[in-house]
């Protein structure tokens, strides 16, 4: 898929109610995200459907994509722009089974955590970008392993964008791209903030030129 994978990667908070996840997501559409995750870990199935689906459609009017966290599946049968996938979330971790399922026209995303093998392995299955991190504590994920920044150039070297994940803020971001990253993966401090539009700006304000 063309895209360019570089700025803000805004990841969805845990949220069941639909229309107040709907809103959040387009104020941060309005702000200049261009790449969405749809993640919700506490969802039952249905909802999880009824949610992506939702979010795609409020992409599509923006002229953003959608990934899909988690579930390879889901991607295809809403017909989002991909899914992104951790260790566990395909049978024996077969990451080629997920390129080979979502096809040429989707985007696979990979959790790589603090494993330069996994970065490898990603790029050699024909992954399209990898995740790295907990570049910092996270309040979404309070137990997730640290990765050093310096990973994140290590990583590059595989010819692979890299997405950091874990703890970035406005204030720290800089740093991270200065460090290697193609693009913030931002939960916390993109929808808690009081302008979520503003501070989506101010994180693609990092990236010159997007």
């Amino acid at each position: 898929m063309t895209i360019d994978l570089r700025g803000l990667y805004a990841v969805t908070p845990d949220d069941r109610l639909l229309p107040r996840l709907s809103a959040l997501v387009e104020a941060a559409l309005e702000g200049g995200v261009r790449l969405v995750q749809y993640r919700n870990k506490q969802a039952p199935a249905p909802l999880r459907r009824a949610q992506a689906a939702e979010l795609l459609r409020v992409c599509r009017a923006y002229g953003a994509k959608l990934v899909v966290n988690d579930d390879v599946w889901l991607a295809i049968e809403i017909g989002a722009d991909g899914a992104h996938i951790g260790r566990d979330d395909m049978p024996g971790g077969d990451l080629v089974t997920a390129r080979d399922a979502l096809g040429p026209k989707r985007l696979l995303g990979v959790s790589c955590y603090g494993e330069l093998g996994r970065v490898e392995a990603a790029a050699k299955a024909g992954a399209d970008y990898v995740g790295i991190g907990s570049v910092f504590g996270s309040k979404t994920k309070p137990d997730a392993a640290r990765a050093p920044l310096e990973l994140l150039a290590q990583a590059r070297r595989f010819d692979i964008p890299v997405a950091a994940v874990g703890g970035i803020t406005i204030h720290n971001g800089a740093s991270v791209v200065a460090a290697g990253a193609d693009m913030l993966a931002v939960v916390s401090d993109l929808f808690n903030a009081m302008d979520i539009r503003t501070r989506a700006a101010d994180f693609q304000k990092l990236f010159p030129g997007t």
